[in-house]
Order: C-alpha cells, then structure tokens, then sequence
C-alpha cells in the first residue's frame, strides 16, 4: 500500500537531504511497515509540484514514552 500525504517545504527539504528521517503523525491509516508514502510538498495554499517517495522502516506506536495515543512516529528511507 502506498499513502499519499502533504509535507510543508520546510520539512519536505529536510527529507530530501535525508536530515530528517521520521515522520510524526496520526496513525488514521494504521501505517505499517515496508509500505510506501508519497510525500507531496505543500505550502499550505496549494502543492507545489515536488514529490518524493518514502518507505516505512519502523514504527513506534503512541500510548507510551510520551507520545499520545492514536500518533505514531514513523521511521522513513527515501524510495525514489
């Protein structure tokens, strides 16, 4: 399964550098590992045209060590 998903430019530079290598979100989508993201550059008006593709390489899970129930973090290689 691939997710679609808005990323402000800010953010979507750090994953194209390979900076930041995680993604903090709501887990509505029950993300798993081994599935793929596009993340879709978004300056909070409208999408930018830039795109990149992630793959899903770990996830921690909320209710524990702080992070609130329904969130997860997930950690993130780039694909293409």
């Amino acid at each position: 399964m691939e997710h679609e998903l808005k990323i402000l430019p800010k953010y979507f530079e750090d994953v194209l550098d390979e900076v930041k290598t995680f993604e903090l979100r709501k887990d509505d989508r029950n993300f798993q590992i081994g599935e793929g993201i596009l993340l879709r550059e978004f300056d909070g008006e409208k999408y930018t045209g830039r795109d990149i593709g992630v793959e899903i390489v770990y996830k921690l899970d909320g209710g524990k060590y702080g992070l609130e129930k329904g969130y997860c973090i997930l950690g993130i290689e780039i694909r293409y």
